[in-house]
């Protein structure tokens, strides 16, 4: 075999992880847009059972094809204090099962010599979902078109991958080498390293299966290699930890050390079980007459039954794990109250997983508007009582609505250029926009309800009796427009909105009161005409403050499916 042959089979092995990694990355866009309710619906019953952590984890990763998105959208939930470290960590250990579930796949379509293989019956299915994708006019079958492209291509770079393999077993020099490689702590090393490189655990598994096939090595090189390309996986939410709160970065690390551990365990046992047998039984040895004549199946099964057996083993010690991870990645001292401003349920990092991002932009929205009433609230506390502790609370708020305000926008137009979003999700961030802009109107009027109280204070007025008591009914009145709008725009239920509706007209209808029964106290003398001006003024920005809030939930009815008796329900993430 000359230079030319080599150059050759170096090139196709590249070309093979090149179309490997782009069909895993499309089936895993595809299959979250087909199945992206679900993934939001079952991401939401993560509770305190172990359990049923480790099978949302499973179950969500075997969806997507990527422990890689699973795992980042853990960090986006824990960063969020969405789900304690304890859920986070049963739902990465599902994750590492659920990631086994594409070596199988690439196993199967390892099958058939003499007739068709499996590999080119597989294999066709990519142009058979590229005729679908490309002519189709339908949303749901082009997605259906995008998943069965993908499925094929991973068996399109797979037979690439396996016929560089070929070459290189036809090379004495590479046999040589690589059975020269025979420590399994060197063999984990370079797992682990090239699996960091090329950030997929499942086309390092593929590599090694399409190796051990093709007799380039033994089995038991192979399993060590797949064990090694589990620690090397774990470099993907290293990154995402990194860049997020304490939190985060503690569940990269309990992801580090899961699967660090596991790869000790099997290690640890595999040497003891060698030194029992004079090293004639080892894991190639097991699997190899559990699964006769089929080295595809046994590497396979291997990393399944590896991961499993981890799952078990570590899942009754989770509590210790969270516990020390908490120790050796502690909370920096002053880092509460900084001052510091991000946004709680959003960053880079799960814009991995566009669904979900979509759900946490909508808390992100709410938790804005949840600051925008309390503001109100506090700017009507300092104006009725003259009382001005709450300033400094008050405008640092307001700083935090007007980040979160440029913030969020910038993440939507980034979330919006996303692929895998569903027409309801598109249509929901296009309506973001506005809601935001909406909700920092509300926190500017309470600014001005503020400032009102400054003049007050600056001329020696406060307001009468009668004033107060209906300044205080007109703000009952907001809270209950608030709690009715904002339950309509997270549940997009019309007949909420229709209550919100009302209650916003009987606003308009009470500040035409306050004005009248205002003009009717300056006849009387009981309210001065400074006093009066700022009354009036506040009266006119808290009715344009319940304008805004019903603004907020009216995009609803741009919505597909949004109508009188319709009512979805609320992902409680």
């Amino acid at each position: 075999m000359g230079t030319t042959a080599i150059i050759s089979a170096i090139l196709t092995l590249l070309a093979g992880i090149g179309i490997f990694l782009i069909a895993c990355q499309m089936m895993s866009s595809n299959l979250e847009s087909a199945s992206s309710d679900r993934l939001k619906k079952m991401f939401s019953k993560a509770s305190g059972s172990k359990l049923l952590g480790v099978g949302i984890g499973t179950a969500g990763t075997a969806a997507i094809q990527s422990s890689g998105a699973t795992t980042v959208m853990t960090i986006g939930f824990v960063n969020a204090g969405i789900i304690s470290l304890t859920q986070a960590a049963t739902i990465i250990y599902g994750a590492n099962i659920g990631t086994t579930v594409t070596a199988q796949i690439v196993a199967l379509g390892m099958f058939g010599s003499n007739a068709v293989s499996t590999t080119v019956i597989f294999s066709a299915f990519a142009g058979i979902g590229a005729f679908i994708s490309l002519f189709s006019k339908r949303n749901d079958l082009k997605t259906a078109g995008g998943i069965m492209t993908g499925f094929g291509m991973l068996f399109v770079g797979l037979s690439l991958m396996s016929g560089s393999m070929e070459n290189f077993a036809a090379l004495d020099g590479v046999k040589t080498f690589l059975a020269g490689i025979s420590s399994p702590v060197m063999l984990v090393i370079i797992g682990a390293v090239f699996t960091a490189i090329i950030q997929s655990s499942s086309v390092m598994t593929s590599i090694a299966l399409a190796m051990v096939v093709t007799g380039l090595i033994s089995l038991d090189q192979g399993i060590f290699l797949t064990m090694g390309s589990n620690i090397g996986s774990c470099v993907v939410a290293i990154i995402a930890g990194m860049t997020s709160g304490v939190n985060a970065r503690r569940t990269a690390m309990i992801h580090l050390i899961f699967n660090c551990a596991g790869v000790v365990i099997f290690m640890l046992a595999g040497w003891i079980l060698g030194m029992f047998t004079s090293g004639a039984v080892t894991y190639g040895v097991l699997f190899d007459k559990m699964f006769p004549g089929a080295p595809q199946t046994q590497l396979a099964m291997f990393h399944t039954v590896f991961n499993v057996l981890t799952v078990f083993i570590m899942l009754p010690l989770t509590e210790l794990l969270v516990t020390a991870v908490t120790r050796l990645v502690p909370e920096k001292e002053g880092a509460e109250g900084t001052g510091t401003l991000t946004l709680k349920f959003v960053n880079d990092n799960i814009l991995s997983t566009p669904p979900v991002a979509v759900d946490m932009t909508k808390k992100e929205i709410l938790r804005m508007s949840g600051l925008s009433i309390a503001n109100f609230d506090r700017a009507m506390d300092i104006i009725t009582t003259m009382n001005f502790s709450q300033c400094r609370e008050f405008y640092a708020t307001e700083s935090e609505i007007n980040f979160i305000n440029r913030s969020l926008v910038d993440f939507v137009v980034r979330l919006s250029d996303k692929k895998g979003l569903s027409e309801h999700d598109r249509l929901y961030l296009t309506t973001t926009y506005r809601s935001v802009r909406d909700i920092e109107r509300i926190g500017d009027y309470a600014v001005n309800i503020v400032e009102y109280a400054d003049a007050l204070k600056a001329d020696g007025h406060t307001f009468s009796d009668d004033a107060l008591y209906e300044i205080s009914q007109l703000r009952k009145l907001v809270h209950t427009l608030y709690d009715k709008a904002i339950d309509a725009y997270d549940s997009e239920s019309a007949d909420l909105l229709d209550e919100a509706n009302k209650v916003e007209e009987r606003i308009d209808d009470y500040t035409k009161m306050m004005e009248d029964n205002h003009i009717s106290r300056l006849t009387q003398g009981i309210c001065t005409p400074a006093t009066g001006a700022q009354y009036l003024e506040l009266s006119s920005d808290t009715e344009r403050i319940a304008d805004h809030i019903i603004n907020v939930a009216k995009v609803i009815r741009s919505l597909p499916g949004v109508d009188g008796t319709y009512r979805k329900p609320s992902a409680q993430l």
